[in-house]
């Protein structure tokens, strides 16, 4: 019997006018990859967090607390376990 993969934790900071940010979502959805949308631009302490990480803009994700900046495809498959 297969082991059963955990789901990943991923977060992804966007806003609403980032293409980069709706290409991330849509990646993350297409390969039925569950996630958490913070909207940095109604979030004002999830943007100072990110300031603080040293992030000046979005995307950022954090998959499994390691963090991935812009659509960085490779990277994200790397630690979501994804082979393409």
């Amino acid at each position: 019997m297969d082991p059963v993969k955990k789901q990943p934790k991923v977060i992804v900071f966007t806003s609403p006018t980032c293409s980069w940010c709706n290409a991330v979502k849509r990646y993350l959805r297409e390969r039925h990859i569950r996630f958490r949308d913070i909207d940095v631009s109604r979030d004002a302490n999830a943007a100072r967090d990110l300031a603080r990480r040293g992030h000046r803009g979005v995307p950022v994700l954090l998959i499994n607390n390691r963090p991935v900046v812009g659509f960085n495809k490779p990277e994200i498959n790397r630690l979501l376990g994804i082979r393409k």
